[in-house]
């Protein structure tokens, strides 16, 4: 691991804990049991541990380092001004499908540009989670502002994710 990774790792791992404690503070809201916002919590969870897991095996003491208290705490309060926010504006599902996209976008720099081929899997695997989530997530905040989603836009919703799960049944995906 090169000290570019160590960054992009890190950089992930901010980004997944940030996203991670909007979506726990707008899910306290929720009274569905497995809500989507959960669902986001878990998955930046997962992608937190896999970037922390991939940084505490280096072999250098420097890089190993996890985030602050300081770092959680700055999470927090920037997470309850965004959730407030987004309650004010009834705009939560947008709110946290936009962040989401930009968690996406970082695991997407990440997995391109490591070496680790169990790195790139682990995050494959979270990037298909995140593609069906984002989908329900836009419509959502479609459903938020009031439009109603034409009869194209449910075909390409339903056609994507029927994507998604047919490139999860070739044979080499289960080795």
């Amino acid at each position: 691991m090169i000290d570019a990774e160590v960054l992009r790792l890190r950089k992930l791992r901010n980004v997944a804990l940030r996203v991670r404690a909007l979506a726990r503070i707008l899910d306290s809201d929720s009274v569905q049991e497995q809500s989507a916002f959960a669902r986001s919590a878990v998955i930046c969870w997962t992608i937190a541990r896999v970037a922390s897991g991939r940084l505490r095996a280096h072999p250098y003491l420097s890089y190993q380092q996890g985030p602050s208290q300081l770092r959680d705490l700055a999470d927090g309060v920037i997470a309850s001004l965004g959730a407030f926010n987004a309650r004010r504006r009834n705009r939560r599902s947008s709110v946290c499908a936009q962040q989401l996209q930009t968690v996406a976008r970082e695991v997407d720099d990440v997995r391109a540009l490591t070496w680790s081929p169990e790195l790139s899997d682990a995050l494959g695997r979270v990037q298909i989670q995140m593609r069906r989530l984002a989908n329900e997530l836009d419509v959502g905040a479609l459903a938020e502002t009031g439009t109603a989603m034409t009869p194209r836009d449910q075909a390409e919703n339903s056609n994507s994710l029927d994507e998604m799960t047919a490139d999860n049944s070739w044979p080499y995906l289960a080795i």
